[in-house]
């Protein structure tokens, strides 16, 4: 090959490799997640654009109002819930793309305290009530809030505990009520305090999937969402294996 032909032939060499590495268009993709998944989700959509090339905007916040806003024209393109409930509604509304419905995580409950030695491994502490105030995430708009009140009516609880509880907006401001000190002990996901296969700070109690409806996680692809490369593209990374490791690595369950 003559030399002046070798520079346009490596060069268009590099360009293709480069195409085989990330999309011809890179595209960004709007996604409504629940507050229990925002750390495996950061680190999925860190891997995804490294990946594939595509951006990711997230927003974190409680299923029941990403509800409110989607059917108010929020221009989210896919939605991660804390529940199977809610995508199915809108999937029967018709706010979603058809057959984009899918599992990605199961929720795991969680009785957990800062506090080493408070939390007994069955849960005991809430039947002795020593203690001022326990957090849950509101249960009319979090799942993880009403799987909260499922455990406390099943033991028989909930009125005796009725005015020591904290109520947040979603399950990250639950977490945050007791890792502040505001409150002493609370239900929250066990993905915010499990990490590597262990909890990361203080006592817990990991409440049998029994006591409470299956906190089954779906995700679907919105109406918004239709025809937008990247959304598909990050739907199905999410059920990928680098992914689902992730997922586990968090504390939920596939």
């Amino acid at each position: 090959m003559e030399p002046s032909m070798k520079a346009p032939l490596v060069r268009l060499l590099c360009a293709a490799a480069l195409l085989s590495i990330f999309p011809a268009k890179a595209a960004e993709v709007s996604v409504a997640v629940a507050a229990n998944f925002t750390a495996p989700m950061q680190r999925i959509a860190a891997e995804f654009e490294r990946d594939t090339g595509h951006k990711v905007q997230l927003a974190f916040g409680a299923t029941g109002k990403f509800y409110a806003q989607i059917r108010n024209g929020a221009p989210f393109e896919l939605f991660l819930a804390a529940d199977d409930a809610t995508p199915m509604k809108l999937e029967q509304e018709g706010a979603t793309v058809a057959g984009s419905r899918f599992t990605y995580a199961i929720g795991k409950l969680v009785l957990w305290s800062p506090k080493p030695g408070l939390v007994d491994g069955k849960g005991e502490v809430l039947k002795r009530g020593a203690f001022a105030h326990l957090s849950i995430a509101n249960p009319k708009t979090a799942p993880y809030g009403a799987a909260a009140m499922d455990v406390l009516r099943k033991l028989g609880l909930a009125d005796t505990l009725a005015a020591k509880l904290v109520t947040g907006e979603n399950i990250a401001q639950a977490h945050q009520f007791v890792a502040s000190g505001n409150a002493e002990l609370g239900f929250v996901a066990l993905s915010q305090v499990w990490a590597d296969g262990r909890l990361t700070s203080g006592s817990a109690w990991l409440v049998p999937g029994d006591l409470h409806e299956p906190i089954r996680q779906d995700a679907v692809i919105l109406a918004a969402g239709r025809d937008k490369p990247a959304a598909r593209a990050l739907a199905d990374y999410l059920r990928g294996a680098k992914a689902v490791a992730i997922i586990k690595s968090h504390g939920y369950g596939r």
